[in-house]
C-alpha cells in the first residue's frame, strides 16, 4: 500500500548521489540530533552554507518529520529512521516510523488549534514535494525533497 502526495509516480527516483542513513532514539531529544545532524550533512554535501535557504529548508522538513514520527509514529521503545540522499538538484529527508497504519492525511490539514498541527502544512510550503510510504507491514516513511536552488531547479 502506498500513499504519495506532490509526485509524478511514472517517473523512477534517480540514483543518489549520496545516501547515509541513522537511527535516532524516539524522543524530542532523537528529534533535535536528527535535525542538527540533517544539516551538517547537508551543508557538507552541497557546499551550501547553514543560512541559505535550501538548509533553512532542511533544518525545518527535519524536525517537523522528525516531531511527527516521534508524537504519531513512535511506539514505546522504538526508534525512527532518518535516511539522508543527495539527488540531482534536490536534497531528500526521509524519516521512517515504526507506525504504518498511521498515515498522514492526502493533504496538509488547516491547523486546529493555534499551538499545533502546522507541521505538515509547513513542510509543503518548504519543500518541492513530500508524501508517504509504507513497503511493509511495520513501518511507514514519510519524506520531503528540498531543491537545492530558489530558481526551481
Amino acid at each position: 500500500m502506498t500513499h504519495h502526495q506532490l509526485t509524478d509516480q511514472t517517473k523512477p527516483s534517480p540514483t543518489p548521489v549520496r545516501q547515509l542513513a541513522l537511527r535516532f532514539s524516539g524522543t524530542r531529544r532523537g528529534a533535535r540530533l536528527a535535525r542538527r545532524f540533517a544539516v551538517q550533512q547537508f551543508t557538507e554535501w552541497t557546499g551550501l552554507p547553514y543560512d541559505s535557504e535550501p538548509a533553512r529548508a532542511v533544518v525545518l522538513v527535519t524536525a517537523e518529520l522528525a516531531s511527527n514520527a516521534i508524537r504519531h509514529g513512535s511506539l514505546p521503545g522504538r526508534d525512527f529512521r532518518l535516511t539522508l540522499l543527495l539527488l540531482p538538484g534536490r536534497f531528500r529527508v526521509e524519516v521512517t516510523d515504526t507506525r504504518p497504519e498511521r498515515l498522514p492525511p492526502p493533504r496538509a490539514p488547516r491547523p486546529a488549534d493555534t499551538t499545533s498541527g502546522r507541521g505538515l502544512l509547513l513542510v509543503q510550503a518548504y519543500a518541492g514535494r513530500w508524501g508517504c510510504t509504507v513497503r511493509d507491514a511495520f513501518t511507514k516513511t514519510v519524506w520531503a525533497e528540498v531543491l537545492l536552488s530558489t530558481s526551481g531547479s
